[in-house]
């Protein structure tokens, strides 16, 4: 157990105790892991905004603050958030961290809020939505960074699962998709600029490794990645930066413009 998770590419990671990171598991991916990942490709400082999307139980959103100083809104849709400032004020960081519940689409910020936007293993839920980086940017400041790392695919696959993968692919899986596919994604708006888009090598090793430890009965992903051997599943990230581009705010409501007519030619 003490050598539990820790790994030598992520040596911040490797500080956190096994037992506070296996109860705060979320999702398919270590967020300490995936979080220390994204950020070698960001420039984070002390104070800081940063909106943690999609943040399960708060793991990463602890991280954040502890390592790089800045102030952290960790908001989620399914994890209590209740739950989540117990864990947020047990590691000391109530006055920095500040856990919301809340639909990635209904966002309760203003417009240039944020200095940073990041997303751990959550984005492939709602981000693939041709029309969401265009709601989501608005929160950034121009130049803001935002950054998203998790499960993802090493190549596309053109809608037909390879036959090893058909027992574990569900519908919702149809969210994973490669670097290349997330870069011309994000490029194609002119709302973000892509600096990195890439996969982890051998990702799909400390994939396996992390459910071996943290979901052992879990055979169907466990065998659909042992056979896989990275071919097509992986660690995926992404990091852009907000353009210049003025964004519009989004259309709540139409105001009322009603008018009586007649509703029949006769006049009826």
């Amino acid at each position: 157990m003490d050598n539990q998770f820790m790994v030598s590419q992520f040596p911040r990671s490797s500080a956190y105790h096994p037992e506070w990171i296996t109860a705060g598991v979320s999702g398919g991916a270590n967020p300490l892991w995936m979080t220390e990942w994204l950020t070698q490709a960001m420039d984070l400082r002390p104070g800081m905004r940063v909106l943690d999307l999609g943040c399960g139980r708060a793991v990463s959103s602890v991280f954040l603050h502890r390592e790089f100083g800045v102030q952290v809104w960790a908001c989620d849709l399914w994890f209590s958030v209740t739950e989540n400032f117990q864990r947020i004020r047990d590691a000391g960081c109530e006055q920095y961290v500040f856990p919301l519940h809340a639909e990635a689409h209904s966002l309760p910020f203003a417009a240039g809020y944020f200095d940073a936007i990041v997303s751990i293993d959550s984005f492939p839920y709602y981000g693939t939505d041709d029309l969401y980086l265009n709601y989501l940017a608005r929160l950034l400041k121009p130049g803001g960074q935002i950054g998203i790392a998790g499960a993802g695919l090493m190549q596309e696959f053109n809608g037909v699962v390879p036959e090893h993968l058909r027992h574990w692919w569900t519908p919702d899986l149809w969210g994973l998709h490669a670097a290349d596919w997330w870069r011309q994604h994000w490029s194609r708006t002119g709302i973000v600029a892509v600096d990195l888009a890439d996969s982890m090598p051998e990702g799909y090793q400390l994939w396996l490794a992390w459910h071996r430890a943290i979901a052992p009965d879990n055979h169907v992903e466990i065998e659909a990645l042992e056979n896989d051997r990275g071919r097509y599943l992986g660690y995926v990230r992404v990091v852009g930066h907000r353009t210049e581009l003025e964004l519009e705010e989004p259309l709540v409501s139409l105001p009322a413009q009603y008018s009586p007519k007649a509703l029949l030619r006769d006049g009826g």
